[in-house]
């Protein structure tokens, strides 16, 4: 019997897919193997020794503490793609907010309540101030071709944008996904020196934080429109702000608003709505409930932020899970245990991830408590354990 510890609230699709009779699943599970959970932060949680992987139902991780996890052998999960449609559907509503002033316009005929029958009169008067050019034609330029990128891309294509993309690390699925008819950018500085939209769609980190600023904006089409739904950290607020006094960017729609952007006249503040829809929660939940079960019953690993993707079917009667630092020798010292007990290795798969390595070794035969804590106590090992193949 597994044990499941939830924080937040979870879709019952994706528990659903936890069955009763082999995983006890409950808010108030202790000694939990995993936790599923979608915001809620971790990291002042003591962490029990039994805790094997943790699940996030949603993309971003920064409520995990990851690296100490990676430190203990804890296999954190996300799940990549399972909002793209709502984030995408998102995306491209805020072109059109971002063209046609509609909020500005429906928050000024607000103002009109009062007026009775002089209403239509001045809506009709008023109105032109509220003009904005349509999108058709016009270019679109998306950087970082994801799962949400490549979705808002070809969608924008259907729409009669003229779309061109930037990726440097453009994955295999993507590409497949990709229309052959979205244009690449040679460089990200080609891109936004073209575009007269620009949907960024790229990850926060170290060398992405604060991308958009003076310089970039420098060299943009006076003119353009930007939407950020990845990350509030890509964009330089200071840098933005001046950007819109001085014309160069028309308008700025973000889903990470702040106070002093809230203030700006041409920033659409969303409140953080991209994944906000019934359908991306249950994907969501249904992606890390599943990936979860795979690793627990199988040991495979599939989305994983601290480890690599390693996933192997079954061939042996016993199924060996070992997590290492990534050092010299550690395969050999590994296979020499099962040597030593004369254990036949049926299949084995080896990846590694940065400092540390991640096997799936199935064996026929035996292997008991004391064989595991000979694996455990080799140096630079981090966690071993045994599935019974089923």
């Amino acid at each position: 019997m597994y044990k499941i510890k939830t924080y937040n609230k979870i879709s019952p699709r994706g528990l659903d897919l936890l069955p009763r009779d082999q995983y006890e699943v409950s808010s108030e599970t202790v000694n939990a193997d995993g936790y599923i959970l979608r915001s809620y932060k971790l990291h002042d949680e003591p962490f029990p020794e039994s805790l094997l992987a943790i699940a996030r139902a949603g993309a971003g991780v920064n409520n995990i503490p990851v690296d100490d996890c990676t430190k203990r052998g804890i296999v954190v999960f996300n799940t990549p793609g399972a909002n793209a449609n709502g984030v995408k559907e998102l995306v491209l509503c805020s072109l059109f907010l971002a063209s046609r002033k509609i909020v500005q316009g429906v928050d000024w005929a607000k103002t009109q309540i009062g007026e009775g029958d002089q209403v239509p009169k001045l809506i009709e008067k008023n109105k032109s101030q509220f003009a904005g050019p349509e999108i058709k034609g016009k270019r679109l330029g998306i950087i970082g071709l994801g799962a949400i990128g490549v979705n808002v891309a070809n969608d924008a294509y259907d729409l009669g944008m003229d779309v061109i993309g930037f990726d440097p690390f453009l994955s295999v699925d993507s590409a497949w996904g990709l229309s052959r008819n979205i244009q690449r950018a040679v460089s990200l500085d080609d891109l936004v020196s073209k575009a007269d939209y620009i949907s960024i769609h790229a990850p926060l980190t170290d060398k992405t934080r604060g991308m958009f600023n003076a310089e970039k904006f420098s060299i943009m089409k006076k003119g353009v429109r930007i939407l950020n739904f990845a990350r509030g950290g890509l964009v330089n607020n200071n840098d933005i702000k001046k950007a819109l006094d001085d014309g160069i960017v028309t308008c700025y729609v973000t889903d990470f608003p702040d106070e002093e952007l809230l203030k700006h006249d041409s920033v659409i503040g969303v409140p953080h709505l991209g994944a906000s829809t019934p359908e991306s929660e249950d994907n969501c939940a249904i992606m890390a409930a599943t990936q979860l079960v795979n690793y627990l019953e199988c040991g495979n690993v599939v989305n994983s932020v601290n480890f690599p993707d390693c996933e192997m079917q079954f061939t042996g009667d016993i199924r060996l899970i070992v997590i290492n630092q990534n050092i010299p020798a550690m395969v050999q010292k590994i296979t020499g245990v099962l040597a030593d007990r004369n254990i036949n290795i049926s299949n084995m798969l080896n990846r590694h991830q940065d400092e540390y390595a991640y096997n799936i070794i199935d064996i026929e035969g035996n292997f008991d408590e004391k064989a595991i804590g000979e694996l455990k106590a080799i140096d630079g090992i981090i966690a071993a354990r045994v599935i019974e193949c089923k």
